[in-house]
């Protein structure tokens, strides 16, 4: 069954964040009113509090949960807890507040850093539960993980149409550049592009460079999203990635190479996090036609001039 979006009221957490903003102009393209789509502000709206929730699910017949507190390593690495109360809390009041408002569809949206540290690679939605996750990743993937467990339980008990997908490290403009929260793409492009504002002849890079990751586009993600709160109506976790890995010392010299950086790269030999990341795509495309479209120079390319005509525009 095919959801026709164009009629629908639907909500959005983290409509004001980076995802959520391609998101909204996707909804857009499809011909959604703008009067139709209502994004729910953090600084009002906090989503941890269930007559919070109850009030922004009123009135709507979807619900794209975006909203999370993420960041990089070392953002995991000094609040935990809070990535695992914030996040497990928000998707948990907010679901069970669509259920009882009778809202017809739920897309909840999850995270590569749920599957095991030790995953076979490509990673398959099957494999979820083969094993404890990446430990600096942990408590923000299990709490991301439990809104699967409850869109089964819900779909099980009272025929709730949620559905759980789970994408990789995004990228792309309008992205967090903040080096406190950034994670590893914006992180990178930020510290080359001050490097040469100050001549430096050399950048600090987290890790060995040994580590695999896999990116995907935020626009190409958006369409993911959309596309599967249209067609996709199962129990079944999704996966939604480019299909791509790439080393982070590959990704350091692609991006180095776009920017004309030839200085020297120090690694910093800590944690690398987790070993491997790549995700088998094959059911989004299957079960909703989705498949990235944007390469991986194409949509760095357009990152860094965002972020640089940003910086311009900002002195």
């Amino acid at each position: 069954m095919t959801i026709y979006l164009k009629n629908k009221k639907i909500l959005v957490t983290g409509g004001g964040g980076f995802l959520g903003s391609f998101v909204l102009e996707n909804l857009k393209s499809r011909g959604v009113p703008a009067e139709n789509i209502t994004v729910p502000r953090s600084k009002i709206d906090d989503l941890r509090d269930r007559s919070v929730c109850e009030r922004v699910v009123k009135g709507q017949d979807i619900v794209i949960h975006l909203a999370a507190k993420a960041g990089g390593i070392g953002f995991n690495k000094e609040k935990p807890g809070e990535l695992f109360y914030d996040n497990l809390i928000m998707g948990t009041e907010l679901m069970e507040a669509a259920r009882k408002a009778g809202v017809e569809k739920f897309t909840s949206m999850g995270t590569i850093c749920s599957y095991p540290k030790f995953t076979p690679v490509p990673f398959k939605e099957e494999c979820l539960w083969d094993g404890y996750p990446e430990e600096t990743n942990a408590p923000y993937g299990l709490a991301k993980k439990m809104q699967l467990v409850q869109a089964q339980a819900y779909r099980q008990q009272y025929g709730f149409n949620a559905i759980a997908l789970m994408t990789v490290n995004l990228y792309g403009p309008r992205d967090t550049f903040d080096p406190k929260r950034s994670h590893v793409i914006p992180a990178l492009i930020r510290k080359i592009e001050e490097a040469q504002l100050q001549g430096n002849d050399w950048i600090e890079v987290w890790g060995t460079g040994n580590a695999t990751r896999e990116f995907l586009y935020a626009a190409d993600a958006a369409e993911g999203i959309v596309r599967a709160t249209e067609k996709y109506n199962n129990s079944d976790p999704v996966n939604i990635g480019s299909g791509n890995e790439i080393s982070i010392r590959d990704l350091v010299t692609i991006i180095t190479k776009l920017m004309g950086f030839s200085g020297e790269i120090r690694w910093t030999n800590t944690t690398d996090g987790q070993p491997r990341r790549s995700l088998d795509t094959s059911r989004a495309e299957k079960e909703f036609g989705f498949r990235a479209k944007t390469s991986f120079e194409e949509g760095l390319a357009a990152t860094i001039q965002w972020y640089r005509n940003t910086i311009k525009s900002s002195s």
